[in-house]
């Protein structure tokens, strides 16, 4: 090749780059520039469902194009959670994510086809809540003291729901157990919705979750709350003991919610979204309402994310496998 025409190749090998990163860069500029999707893995109605539309709707705003939510319940979260680990790592298809299945699933399910850590990549945690112990409101009983010796005296003993096999939900009722000793059935749903619907009619005795799902059927008597798995109790809740103080010293669950989005997502993007669920989180409104819900606002930015969710599964690993729980 002669010089000129080298030069001309290399030329046109450097026209075709600076193209092809002012294309990436605009489209980047340009997100977003249509409806985002944000997954729930769970049913209608369950705190996860609950929490991603607090959020969906002020990020909306904020962002300009609508956000859509898609519950995708099913296999213990598992269906939802890898819908987006496969989904195109471009800002449009976020998960709406509970610790449960995110630190728990991947002890109990050994061969899901996701990674927490591979597959995603943090955006920000939203909230943070300790569970409530609720129990039927057909139930006989108005403290955890008469919820354990109604449950021995029963046939069959307590029958116990979750939102899926190895939820938090699932792993609170095994803990317990345990604790109380005495036996307990595990009845698992596919989210909080359907086993709160079972649990008003009396179908099953107890189900131990966070606040959200079920604070609004407490005035009503539908649902009674026995203890609140937190340090102290919650101001929404002020009747409400905590578990120390209902006699489970240690009894102590808690969970937490957090978006996050397909792993390889542009830095820019996933900062973006940060920052925005950054001034929703801290928010007065939001705080108001998240805190009418029995729970706490929390945000947590995207590396301060990354690590805790390192320590939690960790600490959940170790938790399952200590319990002996199995999915089934």
């Amino acid at each position: 090749m002669k010089p000129i025409h080298r030069l001309l190749a290399v030329g046109l090998v450097l026209s075709a780059s600076a193209a092809t990163a002012a294309t990436a860069a605009t489209a980047a500029d340009a997100w977003p520039s249509k409806p985002i999707t944000m997954v729930v893995p769970t049913a209608p109605a369950g705190s996860t469902d609950i929490m991603a539309r607090l959020v969906g709707d002020p990020l909306q705003r904020a962002l300009g194009q609508p956000v859509v939510i898609d519950n995708k319940p099913g296999a213990s979260g598992n269906i939802g959670t890898e819908f987006v680990a496969r989904a195109a790592p471009d800002g449009y298809t976020l998960l709406m994510q509970y610790s449960g299945y995110h630190v728990g699933n991947p002890s109990l399910y050994p061969n899901i086809r996701w990674s927490p850590t591979k597959d995603f990549v943090p955006v920000a945690m939203v909230m943070r809540a300790p569970h409530v112990v609720a129990v039927s409101g057909r139930l006989p009983v108005k403290s955890m003291k008469e919820l354990i010796e109604y449950g021995k005296k029963k046939e069959g003993g307590l029958f116990f729901a979750s939102s899926g096999n190895g939820s938090i939900q699932h792993i609170a009722g095994e803990l317990l157990s345990r604790q109380t000793k005495q036996a307990m059935t595990h009845v698992p749903y596919k989210g909080s919705g359907p086993a709160i619907n079972d649990l008003i009619s009396g179908n099953v005795d107890m189900f131990i979750t966070t606040p959200p799902s079920v604070i609004g059927h407490f005035a009503g008597g539908r649902i009674k709350p026995l203890a609140y798995t937190g340090s102290k109790r919650h101001p929404s809740m002020p009747d409400v003991p905590t578990s120390a103080e209902a006699g489970l010293p240690g009894y102590e669950v808690e969970s937490w919610f957090a978006v996050f989005a397909p792993a390889k997502t542009p830095p820019e993007v996933v900062n973006r979204l940060s920052a925005e669920l950054r001034k929703i989180v801290e928010s007065e409104a939001f705080r108001r309402k998240v805190d009418e819900q029995g729970a706490f606002a929390t945000y947590m930015d995207p590396p301060t994310l990354a690590k805790f969710v390192d320590q939690e599964l960790a600490a959940w690993s170790k938790v399952i496998k200590s319990a002996d729980i199995k999915p089934d």
